[in-house]
């Protein structure tokens, strides 16, 4: 396995909910980390909970895993490895790729399960 090291990021994170064929809002995009996705049934929006507006749709107390470094696309089995000790833990996450790596949100509430769970898999976690 690879040695893989896991970056808390310290911004209390929300996934929200519009409809498929709503703007993308200013709100959405006033901070370095946010992710958009759209499909014809949702825009669904990652980015800090105090850029959300009161009244949107919204699942707040998220905080997200970066890892470290660029993953080439021929890895295989990377969001796996992390994915498997957190579900051994009944951990929900949800999972945001880049281009350059992958981002793993847990509820802020399993923080230091989480923590504790990945460390003992053998991940690095390094906290803000």
């Amino acid at each position: 396995m690879l040695s893989i090291v896991l970056i808390l990021l310290s911004t209390p994170l929300s996934i929200c909910k519009l409809g498929p064929t709503s703007a993308i809002p200013p709100w959405a995009i006033r901070s370095s980390f946010f992710s958009i996705s759209r499909t014809a049934d949702e825009l669904s929006i990652v980015c800090p909970t105090e850029n959300v507006p009161q009244g949107t749709t919204q699942e707040k107390g998220w905080i997200a895993y970066k890892v470290q470094g660029t993953l080439d696309f021929s890895l295989t089995g990377i969001l796996f490895s992390i994915a498997k000790p957190l579900a051994d833990e009944k951990i929900s996450l949800f999972a945001i790729s880049t281009y350059n790596t992958d981002y793993i949100l847990v509820k802020e509430t399993q923080k230091e399960k989480s923590n504790q769970a990945l460390q003992k898999a053998g991940f690095t976690v390094q906290m803000p």
